[in-house]
């Protein structure tokens, strides 16, 4: 691998050989105060320790959005519905082992109260705060800048 450096001289990883494609739907919640929730990954999951925005991998036959819904409900408890779902923007980050292609959708309107269902830590954090915060994924960091902007 090289390390080559690339717009704003961020530092993009050029892989060697084709690397899967996994397809991930997350969520930037944005409270009445217009701070958004992040969340700490647990320490039975890779990448323990380092905060994301929620959601998951988009099963067979399953929507982007449809995920969204599902993922905030095993891991926040949450009840949204697609319709309450702004498509907002993407990013794309070669790990090690696969590419990661995440949907990032906005929503402001959800039932129920964030709660921590696996383990993780939760945060709500201002958009300026988001470009310091410690430890937030290499493939969320892209997504700071437009939250900050719209925000």
């Amino acid at each position: 691998m090289t390390d080559e450096p690339g717009c704003l001289g961020i530092e993009t990883r050029r892989p060697e050989r084709p690397l899967p494609l996994v397809l991930v739907a997350s969520a930037a919640l944005i409270d009445a105060d217009s701070r958004v929730l992040i969340q700490r990954r647990p320490a039975d999951k890779s990448w323990a320790g380092w905060w994301e925005f929620p959601g998951g991998k988009i099963h067979d036959g399953e929507t982007p959005e449809g995920t969204v819904v599902r993922e905030l409900a095993e891991e926040l408890g949450l009840d949204i519905t697609e319709s309450c779902l702004a498509p907002f923007t993407f990013t794309s980050y070669a790990y090690d082992d696969f590419r990661l292609l995440m949907m990032l959708y906005l929503c402001r309107v959800w039932r129920g109260t964030p709660t921590p269902r696996e383990g993780q830590s939760l945060k709500w954090i201002r958009p300026m705060e988001l470009g310091r915060q410690p430890q937030l994924l290499p493939a969320d960091v892209p997504l700071v800048a437009m939250l900050r902007d719209w925000l």
